[in-house]
This record gives C-alpha cells, sequence and structure tokens, in this order.
C-alpha cells in the first residue's frame, strides 16, 4: 500500500496548479504520470449545460476514433438466419436470440456493444432493464439496430465509441491508452469532442460545453480548455 499511496501522491503533485490547459499539454502530462503495471486508459469527461431528463435535452451518439480506442471490444448480436452468419464471418462474440435473451436474463452480460437487427427487437425489448442501465441497450440512432449486421460489428471493433449525457449532464469515454503517440490522443480528444459538439440537442440553454477533463485511468484529472479541445 505504501508503494501505490507514493505514486498516487507524487502524480497529485505533479497536477497541482495545472488547469485549463491546452490538449496537448494534458495529454503530456498524462502520459508522463500514468504509472500504473498496465497500460492505462485515457479517459475524458465532460461538463455539458444539458438536463438530460428533459427530452428535448438529451445528448447521445456515437464516434469512430480516428486511432481507435486500443480496447478490445466484445461483440453481442441478436440475430437468425443469414444475418447471424453475417455477423459471425464479421467477428461478433456473441450470436443468438432467444437463447441470447435468457443467458443475459441469467445474469451473465459478457460482451461490450450490443447489435440487433429489427426483427429481433420484441426479444430485445424485453431486457430493457438489464441492458438499459449499462449503455447496452441497441438503438437505432447510434446505428445498433440494423440489418448492416456487418458494418455494424466492425465499427464496434474498430474504435466506435457511444455517449450519452449521465444524469448530472456528464459524458464520458476511453479515448485511447497512454501506450498511443500524443498526436494520435490528442486526434482522438479532438474527435471525440467535436462529435459531442455536433450532438447538441435543440433544448441546451446557456454554454453548452462547460468544462473538460481528462485523466488515465489510475491517475488524477486535469481541466483542458475548451477552445483547445474544439480546434481542429
Amino acid at each position: 500500500m505504501a508503494k501505490i499511496a507514493k505514486r498516487v501522491k507524487a502524480a497529485r503533485e505533479a497536477f497541482a496548479g495545472k488547469d485549463n490547459l491546452t490538449v496537448e499539454e494534458a495529454v503530456s502530462l498524462i502520459k508522463a504520470n500514468a504509472t500504473a503495471k498496465f497500460d492505462e486508459t485515457v479517459e475524458i469527461a465532460m461538463n455539458l449545460g444539458v438536463d438530460p431528463r428533459h427530452a428535448d435535452q438529451m445528448v447521445r451518439g456515437v464516434v469512430s476514433l480516428p486511432n481507435g480506442t486500443g480496447k478490445t471490444v466484445r461483440v453481442a448480436v441478436f440475430a437468425r438466419g443469414p444475418k447471424a452468419d453475417e455477423a459471425t464471418a464479421a467477428g461478433a462474440d456473441i450470436v443468438g436470440a432467444e437463447d441470447l435473451m435468457e443467458t443475459i436474463q441469467s445474469g451473465k452480460i459478457e460482451f461490450d456493444r450490443c447489435i440487433a437487427t429489427p426483427d429481433m427487437m420484441p426479444i430485445v425489448g424485453r431486457l430493457g432493464k438489464i441492458l438499459g442501465p449499462r449503455n447496452l441497450m441497441p438503438n437505432p440512432k447510434v446505428g445498433t439496430v440494423t440489418m448492416d449486421v456487418k458494418a455494424a460489428v466492425e465499427a464496434a471493433k474498430g474504435g466506435q465509441v457511444q455517449f450519452k449525457a449521465e444524469k448530472a449532464g456528464v459524458v464520458h469515454a476511453g479515448v485511447g491508452k497512454v501506450s498511443f503517440d500524443d498526436a494520435k490522443l490528442v486526434e482522438n480528444v479532438r474527435a471525440f469532442v467535436d462529435a459531442v459538439a455536433k450532438a447538441k440537442p435543440s433544448g441546451a440553454k446557456g454554454a453548452y460545453m462547460r468544462k473538460v477533463f481528462l485523466s488515465s485511468s489510475m491517475g488524477p484529472g486535469v481541466s483542458v480548455s475548451v477552445d483547445s479541445a474544439t480546434q481542429g
């Protein structure tokens, strides 16, 4: 425990007094202080001027990060017949129908993204209380309810990130690994911020993007200039 405390203390000291950095400065600082024994994820959190309890202020969407996430994404697909075969060929980890529903109902959820063909939604709909809170419910707005199963599976595997505003108007996601080159992380951060900007809802009032923070999985966060995050 002493070693962990020492590492955390050193990181906090390195971050002390640092505020409103450029994306480049924040990425450099985070990478220099990510000392865990695994390849930490670089995470972004954005405070938005929305109240997602109101339908016209909900923020959700999807973005394909230009340099991927560095994460192995496990994909489940609800499909039958040729579409099930298509999903398997595209690299889906789990493919099924009623059998997959029963597996999920038993509490076994071994996937990070769930895709369904439209005809499967009556089955998937029964899983709303399980998949919804985990942000795994297939949704046509983010391309996870589709007949183009191949494209959806390949996008999920290739670095596509879904985002959704939580109760306090916060959107967060992983945007790469600390092992990535600085330039690739910066590019991913700005791509994510751009996607959130384009998802601005009609009911948003006042300043939309209020604060942006970056951190590594095990490290402290640092605030990033909104102007820097929206460049490019």
